[in-house]
């Protein structure tokens, strides 16, 4: 069963009676482990208190694009979800998805958004069976977006038919289901190396290179979505942990070569994405070294090859390298 601690959900809620239901959908995503943002419409906060949701998910709940327009609000929430979730998705609402539409912040992050979405659509049954309705609804779902219900049953003002929002429990193993999806590396350990490494001149400078790290860590989130275990050696960046990753910082290139040496034995692939610098300063000095004392006269020598030595260890491992090169590399 896939395990969804750790896992980034944009819950949106927009503004119909069955409102109240999304409540219960975030006290299980919640309590599976996930870490969960709230965004809602303006009419949806009429129907149930932001205070709800930010008290069952333990933050802050957005509702209006201009609430911190220095931060871009809809960008960051955005880049930031693995899935987007929307329960209720109102007829306007699955309207708004289909045509592209950006006039409050739920929509606007979700037409920013890249990552799957899963809709639960919940409206009287008459807005359900419009053409219109049916017609985004084909719309979205040739686009990717998984269609949870709607039920048939009870709905507002005495009404009873098709158009009731899919129960809590059912919107839940949908959202499982869709994060599983493609999970062909489930139980496979893997390794991935990211960033430079700094290697110290003195006290507070080193050499280093200009290794973002950036395709490491989309690696490792890959494999990561993909359903392995996978542990990330990240040395000095400015990126976020991926969701899902243990990540173990490190600095120097033979802190990198500890720990890749000590989880080599037990995994089944080692992604060296990793610019580990080819050189360290011989003596570093303790302290800082002074200006006036002039340019320092620097030994280098060789560190560790971790690439190289884990060639000569590999038994059943896949093992993958990159190497940055200038000039021309091909005839």
């Amino acid at each position: 069963m896939t395990s969804l601690t750790g896992r980034r959900i944009l819950l949106g809620v927009s503004g119909g009676i069955a409102a109240y239901k999304s409540a219960s959908l975030l006290r299980l995503l919640v309590e599976a482990g996930v870490d969960v943002q709230v965004v809602m419409t303006p009419a949806a906060t009429r129907f149930v208190g932001p205070p709800t949701f930010a008290a069952l998910s333990g933050k802050p709940v957005h509702a209006d694009v201009f609430e911190q327009p220095d931060a871009v609000l809809h960008v960051r929430l955005a880049r930031r979800a693995e899935l987007g979730v929307v329960a209720p998705a109102t007829a306007n609402m699955l309207a708004r998805l289909a045509l592209g539409l950006a006039d409050d912040l739920l929509s606007s992050t979700l037409l920013e958004a890249t990552c799957p979405l899963v809709l639960a659509p919940a409206m009287h049954t008459g807005m359900w069976n419009h053409p219109a309705t049916l017609a985004n609804i084909e719309l979205l779902r040739g686009r990717g977006a998984v269609i949870v219900g709607p039920d048939e049953g009870p709905l507002a003002a005495g009404d009873s038919g098709i158009g009731r929002m899919a129960e809590p429990e059912v919107i839940f193993e949908a959202v499982r289901s869709r994060l599983a999806a493609g999970e062909d590396l489930s139980g496979v350990q893997v390794v991935v190396t990211a960033g430079p490494t700094h290697e110290p001149i003195d006290a507070v400078r080193y050499l280093g290179n200009r290794s973002s790290g950036k395709m490491g860590f989309a690696a490792a989130a890959e494999a990561a979505r993909r359903g392995a275990d996978v542990t990330l050696i990240a040395g000095p960046v400015a990126l976020p942990d991926p969701a899902g990753v243990q990540v173990v910082r490190v600095e120097t290139a033979e802190e990198m070569a500890l720990e890749v040496f000590d989880r080599f034995p037990e995994c089944h692939a080692v992604i060296m994405a990793a610019a580990v610098a080819d050189f360290r300063p011989a003596r570093p000095v303790e302290g800082k070294l002074k200006k006036d004392a002039g340019p320092p006269d620097l030994t280098l020598e060789p560190t560790v090859d971790v690439l190289s030595t884990l060639g000569k260890r590999k038994e059943h491992q896949v093992l993958v390298g990159f190497g940055a090169e200038t000039g021309e590399l091909l005839p």
